[in-house]
């Protein structure tokens, strides 16, 4: 279940925002680094990022979130400047804030349009955690620290709830300096407790989930098994 709904409609607004001061000023170097997504740029990560809120906001939402989507997203910004993908970025940030303050409460609770397994709320929420996470991936690229507010709140929140939905657990992510999110518990399960940021990387397959006591099962970018 995501986040509220002011809470979520605000704070992917700002997390676009800053994902838009974090690209413009780069220069080619920087552009160009590799990032941990493998054989992505930081270049390749800002456009997929940009084409993804590109697509939300044209409505363009078949396929989203698929490798062929993602691919076409990448393949479509090659040779652009950060400063002219921070401009599309802008123009989608505006477009999506029109677009949120269209849906009505009732909406924000159905299903997402487009065939997905989650509400329209749950959606938004994944666009939130998609732009703080490769934001991450960003900095780090660019030896950056990392921006342990809001959005890391998001993509927890996010987590668990594909983790429930996968059927994994039962647990209850008890993260430092974090609201707690169950998954599948019913009032048991194992608790997971310690450094937030460690607990994402791991849950989205850029660290290894042993040190933390999990597998890849925990990873909700492969399939986890029911039970």
């Amino acid at each position: 279940m995501a986040l509220p709904r002011t809470e979520v409609t605000t704070g992917l607004l700002e997390e676009l925002e800053r994902f838009k001061v974090l690209i413009g000023p780069l220069g080619p170097a920087e552009w160009a680094a590799p990032s941990r997504c493998t054989g992505w740029t930081v270049a390749d990560v800002a456009a997929h990022v940009i084409g993804g809120m590109a697509d939300v906001a044209a409505f363009r939402l078949e396929g989203l979130g698929t490798p062929e989507v993602t691919a076409r997203q990448v393949a479509e910004r090659q040779g652009r400047s950060p400063g002219e993908l921070a401009d599309e970025l802008g123009a989608a940030i505006k477009a999506t804030a029109d677009l949120l303050t269209a849906f009505t409460d009732e909406a924000w609770g159905m299903q997402a349009p487009g065939g997905f397994d989650f509400t329209l709320g749950e959606g938004v929420e994944a666009l939130w955690h998609d732009a703080w996470l490769h934001g991450d991936d960003i900095r780090t690229a660019l030896g950056r620290p990392s921006d342990r507010g809001e959005g890391m709140t998001a993509s927890l929140s996010h987590i668990a709830d594909v983790l429930t939905r996968e059927g994994w657990g039962p647990a209850v992510l008890a993260l430092d300096g974090q609201p707690a999110f169950e998954v599948n518990t019913g009032g048991r399960g194992s608790r997971f407790t310690g450094d937030p940021l460690a607990f994402v990387l791991a849950a989205t397959g850029r660290a290894d989930p042993g040190p933390l006591g999990l597998d890849q099962s925990a990873n909700i970018y492969r399939p986890a098994p029911v039970g």
